[in-house]
């Protein structure tokens, strides 16, 4: 009876453990970050090897608790790229998303970033070491960098491999296998390039995902793929495509509030609320199935990824329309708040500031409203060089962050001039401020012509109002 009891007590003992072992992954979203996306490719044309294509692509990624707003930007390539001007002041290339606790992330506005999308992807079961699943991903490609983003599906295998410390943090080993395969009889991208005829190879990538928040902190992907094209063309890569999750560094709030109180931009009160951070709740748990949506701009269409796999289909009603879910990305946290939005601490009213202060989930941001431009011009007229010299005054506090400079114009009727044009000017104000002794590569400069109207453009007040430029202390 004794060794039956011994026996059974060992079996138990040995279940306890191996339930033990079983863990869920999950995405949990979490603060702020950067994706860093690093490009070692030997290239070759027709089985020539033409050389090395060396490039990354940079991005700030901000989350307010239902959407991701990414800037994603081109920091280095063989060929100089024109997301880079002269100046090194940065381009933005926007992408709005959502991304669900098992790691599906939804395109809301797609511009080709980030290149992997739901990868990875988690399993909705408890899992122990030497566990694999599979999942499917999409991923953006350009091979010949024509400016035309082609989506190819990948059907993942992944395998729980281990554990692991990784920069002080604690991550979960996985490794992942995929094939290349497009054109054909597969999946076709009827918005991608429709010069690219087929595509094949494989990828076998080793990841670590942190336990914590569940991203993918690094991400190294040997590639070995080919993509062929109605002239005949055929161009290779070979090589390894490496991914890094990047935390913006700390940003010491106490000198940049000081700052705009030297300004007068904000009373003490005002100061009270820009001490802490916006942080968005954590992701809820996975519910019901998933449907990932790639909108493109102009079409009505979207590319569906639902059990496995790729449909044609308009958009799905099930969640509220996209615009008003982006809507919640321009909600900041005002400075002034309901009690005190009448004046400010030094006798000032409101209307009469020169700098609006907001705290919003990408960091501080200030708003510099009604600048005066020359007429449909980029060019600042002189009345602007004191507030100017104020703004610059509180980004030097803080010469460790990254800035993105957002221009917006009143609506018109131009939407393209618009956009241009506030682009343009975003590029002018963070000109000056770069010549105000700001290294010009913290700026990421974006334009969102009348898209983001926080007054009504039918008023000449309201559209005075829209004419600002935006620049976020990014943390």
């Amino acid at each position: 009876m004794k060794k039956i009891f011994s026996v059974f007590f060992s079996f138990m003992t040995i279940f306890v453990a191996s339930y033990a072992d079983e863990v869920q992954f999950r995405y949990n979203g979490g603060r702020n970050y950067s994706l860093v996306e690093r490009t070692d490719l030997r290239r070759y044309e027709n089985n020539r090897y033409t050389g090395l294509l060396n490039r990354e692509v940079r991005s700030f990624i901000s989350n307010d608790g239902e959407l991701y707003e990414g800037s994603f930007y081109v920091s280095q390539d063989t060929v100089r790229a024109s997301a880079i001007v002269g100046d090194m002041i940065h381009d933005s290339i926007p992408s709005r998303f959502k991304i669900s606790s098992d790691g599906i992330l939804t395109m809301i506005e797609d511009h080709g970033y980030p290149s992997f999308r739901s990868f990875p992807a988690f399993t909705a079961n408890k899992i122990r070491h030497g566990d694999s699943w599979q999942a499917q991903a999409v991923r953006a490609v350009d091979p010949l960098n024509k400016g035309i983003v082609t989506k190819i599906p990948m059907y993942v295998q992944y395998t729980y491999t281990g554990d692991e410390t990784v920069r002080g943090e604690e991550v979960y080993v996985v490794s992942a296998r995929w094939a290349t395969r497009y054109g054909a009889n597969l999946y076709m991208d009827f918005g991608g390039d429709r010069d690219l005829k087929q595509a094949m190879g494989k990828h076998e990538a080793t990841m670590y995902i942190s336990k914590e928040t569940g991203n993918a902190i690094v991400v190294r992907d040997s590639v070995d793929e080919t993509f062929v094209y109605t002239d005949g063309k055929n161009v290779s890569f070979r090589g390894t495509i490496s991914l890094f999750t990047e935390y913006p560094p700390a940003v010491d709030r106490s000198r940049i509030i000081r700052a705009l109180q030297r300004v007068a931009a904000i009373s003490d009160e005002e100061a009270e609320l820009l001490t802490k951070k916006v942080t968005p709740e954590p992701l809820p748990l996975a519910g019901e199935s998933v449907v990932a949506e790639v909108r493109r701009p102009g079409n009505n269409e979207n590319e569906t990824r639902h059990s496995g796999s790729f449909e044609k289909r308009g958009y799905n009603g099930k969640s509220r329309d996209p615009a008003e879910i982006a809507s919640g990305l321009n909600r900041g946290v005002s400075a002034v708040d309901g009690r005190n939005a009448g004046t400010v601490g030094k006798g000032q009213k409101t209307a009469e500031r020169p700098i609006k202060v907001e705290n919003t989930p990408a960091g501080i941001r200030l708003t510099v409203q009604n600048l005066q431009f020359k007429p449909d011009s980029a060019e600042l007229l002189p009345g602007e060089k004191s507030r100017l010299d104020q703004i610059a005054s509180v980004l030097k506090e803080t010469p460790q962050s990254q800035f993105l400079v957002e221009g917006h114009t009143a609506a018109t009727g131009n939407e393209r001039g618009e956009m241009t044009l506030s682009a343009q000017r975003a590029h002018s104000i963070a000109k000056e401020l770069a010549a105000r002794g700001i290294p010009s590569e913290k700026f990421i400069c974006k334009g969102s012509g009348s898209h983001k109207p926080i007054a009504d453009n039918s008023t000449q007040e309201g559209k005075a109002a829209n004419r600002r430029v935006e620049i976020t202390i990014l943390e």
